[in-house]
């Protein structure tokens, strides 16, 4: 979250969320010392359950720029279904990790890592999915693991 919110306007905000509180203690002193933690809402807990809630609250319909997803794989279609309505027109969705270790265009006996194999069904899953989709523009990038940028057009 740093990195975002030293490029935040002043009144910007961010919420980060993460299964393990410790992940975001351990860059808590980096951000307190930048003097960015007024801008960065911390939640902790499985991410699905909080994004359900603040889409019956009703009231963050919409109102994200920006959103950038590195979660487990295995629900990165059900962030999808509930991003798209907090995102704005205009905002972006990133997705991390959809190249997947190039496993997604490789053939399926090609030998691969027990977890890349596992997690390889949800990425293409994904990938699919975000394609098909009227709402968005894509673009992937190579770089990394890949990332997927979906701009919201409708």
């Amino acid at each position: 979250p740093r990195a975002a919110a030293l490029a935040l306007p002043d009144d910007g905000k961010i919420l980060a969320m993460d299964i393990n509180r410790e992940n975001y203690e351990l860059g808590l002193p980096v951000i307190e010392k930048a003097g960015l933690a007024h801008k960065i809402e911390f939640k902790e807990g499985p991410a699905l359950p909080v994004l359900d809630q603040m889409i019956e609250d009703g009231k963050y319909h919409g109102t994200y720029d920006f959103i950038f997803v590195d979660a487990d794989k295995d629900n990165y279609i059900n962030y999808h279904k509930r991003l798209i309505d907090l995102v704005k027109v205009g905002g972006v969705i990133g997705y991390d990790n959809t190249l997947w270790n190039g496993s997604v265009v490789a053939p399926p006996d090609a030998p691969l890592r027990k977890y890349v194999r596992y997690y390889r069904d949800f990425v293409l899953e994904l990938n699919k999915a975000l394609a098909a989709d009227p709402r968005i523009e894509i673009c992937q990038l190579p770089v990394g693991d890949g990332i997927t940028l979906c701009r919201r057009i409708s």
